[in-house]
């Protein structure tokens, strides 16, 4: 049976205060359903997150309790933020097994309110590896400005210039948050700003890292010919996946990564290249992550991305629109949900239904997300069905 995406929900995003990690998985779901004219005792598969608020070994049977159902397939799954795209990649594969019908799949966490900004990079702290990393002060943004400062070595231009390079990126999606009516950071952001906002890790500044949210959202997986409304379903093109390793100590590069090959894979099921995407939706938990994917998929030339953002590559009207609903870095990042947001966006911008943000005659999109210090890897290529 052929999957198509029939529906999709977010929530609000941003502190929610007294609004639970499985309230939001609810919210997400009930609006996904109702997006794609189903009811909960339509779903007979479930796939799952994980969340870092409200931790639990079986996070899927706990929102099945929770939202009153009981699909015949149900399963967590933790890959970081590839979780979100690997989720989607697993729908696809159980629907066209014959397997199920209708899977939902959704992620939220509530780690602004339920952890704070503080605590949350702590918890992402205790991923480093026991005895080489963690002991050593490892952090999320330090392992990510090891890769910033090998990308520049390996560039050969100068420190200001490659600072101007990634500031464009925080600078240009904030943009796009802007005209984002539920965007979690809408206030606006000059280069100057970027350029001067106190260092996190050298060299990476605060504007080039992502949020910290509440948040949650949902997709409804189906076979096409249970689709309510086929001209709102989105095909499902391609799709591949990529782990190259788990730990700093044992990247095979700091400049060339396992989305090479995922996005390969993709692209090869859908019979596409890069130059037949029309918008993409990129994971963006640093400036330096979507630089260096953009790069590794094979978007832009090695060397070339920096040059083109700033020349308005990834602008509405660019080249290659890129996050347009403002990504980690201004919309929101509430964990796996944070590639889920991605998904979310692409979707609306396949139906026309991105207002104020919509890439005109937009048909196919690229969507990624990687999770860990660039570690796993999942590439989703979807258009018009």
């Amino acid at each position: 049976m052929k999957p198509v995406i029939a529906g999709v929900a977010d929530t609000a995003v941003g502190r929610l205060e007294g609004v639970s990690c499985m309230a939001l998985h609810a919210q997400a779901a009930a609006a996904a359903l109702a997006d794609a004219k189903l009811r909960p005792s339509d779903v007979d598969g479930v796939l799952c997150a994980y969340s870092l608020a409200e931790p639990h070994l079986m996070l899927s049977s706990v929102f099945n309790e929770y939202f009153g159902i009981a699909p015949s397939y149900s399963a967590a799954v933790q890959a970081g933020g590839a979780t979100a795209c690997a989720l989607v990649m697993q729908a696809a594969a159980l629907v066209r097994a014959g397997i199920c019908r209708n899977v939902l799949a959704v992620c939220a966490d509530n780690r602004l309110s339920g952890m704070g900004r503080g605590g949350a990079v702590a918890a992402l702290a205790e991923v480093g590896h026991p005895q080489f990393e963690r002991p050593y002060g490892m952090s999320i943004p330090a392992a990510y400005a090891l890769v910033a400062r090998r990308c520049l070595h390996e560039r050969g231009v100068a420190e200001d210039v490659f600072a101007e390079q990634l500031a464009a990126i925080a600078v240009t999606q904030r943009g796009h948050a802007r005209r984002h009516p539920n965007a979690q950071a809408r206030d606006p952001l000059s280069m100057e700003q970027a350029l001067s906002a106190r260092m996190i890790a050298d060299p990476l500044r605060l504007f080039d890292c992502c949020l910290v949210s509440d948040g949650g959202a949902a997709i409804v997986v189906s076979a096409a010919d249970t689709a309510d409304r086929a001209d709102r379903a989105v095909s499902i093109l391609g799709h591949g996946q990529m782990n190259t390793h788990e730990h700093v100590f044992a990247m095979p590069s700091l400049t060339d990564f396992g989305c090479r090959q995922s996005a390969a894979q993709a692209f090869a099921m859908a019979g596409l290249g890069p130059s037949d995407i029309d918008v993409a939706e990129i994971y963006d938990s640093f400036t330096i992550t979507l630089l260096a994917e953009l790069e590794s998929i094979g978007f832009f030339p090695k060397g070339e991305a920096g040059p083109a953002i700033l020349d308005g590559a990834l602008e509405l009207d660019g080249i290659l629109p890129c996050n347009t609903h403002g990504g980690l870095l201004s919309y929101a990042h509430s964990g796996a949900a944070g590639g889920m947001f991605h998904i979310v966006e692409a979707v609306r911008q396949l139906r026309g239904e991105a207002d104020l943000r919509q890439v005109a005659g937009a048909e196919t999109a690229f969507v990624h997300g990687d999770g860990g210090i660039l570690s796993a890897h999942c590439s989703l290529i979807l258009g018009r069905a």
